[in-house]
């Protein structure tokens, strides 16, 4: 049995986002290496069909349809996992919304789709953070990973929207990191990389999928990641220089 699967055997998991790509990819592999996950999403047909396929590999999954944008469904989830699988001991903010394709300059992006997407990346994360992370800081252990972008510290043209939510997504991990380290609460960001999914296609239509890694390739590096208690909280790591860095 490998190291990973020891640490992840009997964590309760609650992955957003986890109706396909990366989202899905890591719900596959915590479930495999016997976490309890809890899977979050808009979609409850794609959400189903993933939590059906970790039970039967003999995993435990729950499927949770819900929108992480909605301030309404945000305790729903925190609730809801905590009676499906017991307090979260791993949170990991995958959900993500690119805004309008094509993606468009800054002059022409609408305020209500900054808004929108500023609501899915940042103001979501922050919500299910402060719903989870009470119940993390009084036991004192727990982790909270958000998933960000190199668009967090790059500046390209015409991706202005998803750029700055990411960018704030990144400085929002590090005080959530200054606040709860002495709590015992981990806090980490990470940028994944280009990966052949659905949202890297709708961005750049145009892009070879063989020039892209693999959304498992992408999970298996960040629990690895995740695995590693060098990883101190407040870090923000980029998954495709993990297998060097590890």
């Amino acid at each position: 049995m490998s190291n990973d699967i020891l640490v992840f055997s009997g964590v309760s998991a609650l992955v957003t986002g986890a109706s396909r790509g990366l989202g899905k990819a890591l719900a596959l592999q915590l479930a495999a290496a016997g976490a309890r996950v809890v899977l979050v999403a808009r979609s409850a047909a794609e959400l189903s069909s993933v939590a059906e396929a970790i039970r039967a590999q003999g995993g435990e999954a729950h499927a949770l349809p819900a929108d992480v944008s909605r301030k309404e469904d945000t305790y729903a989830i925190a609730g809801a996992a905590a009676a499906l699988v017991g307090p979260v001991d791993l949170l990991i903010h995958n959900a993500s919304a690119l805004g309008p394709t094509p993606l468009r300059l800054l002059l022409d992006t609408d305020c209500e789709d900054l808004q929108s997407v500023l609501e899915t990346n940042v103001v979501g994360p922050f919500r299910l953070s402060k719903a989870v992370g009470g119940s993390m800081a009084l036991r004192k252990t727990g982790t909270i990973l958000h998933v960000s972008s190199d668009a967090s510290v790059n500046a390209y043209e015409r991706w202005g929207a998803y750029s700055v939510s990411k960018a704030a997504l990144d400085h929002l991990s590090r005080i959530w990191a200054a606040e709860l380290e002495e709590r015992g609460v981990r806090v980490l960001s990470v940028d994944p990389g280009e990966m052949a999914t659905m949202m890297h296609q709708q961005a750049v239509p145009d892009a070879d999928p063989s020039t892209l890694s693999s959304p498992s390739d992408v999970a298996s590096r960040i629990l690895r990641m995740l695995a590693d208690p060098s990883v101190k909280t407040g870090r923000r790591v980029e998954a495709q220089s993990w297998r060097e860095a590890s």
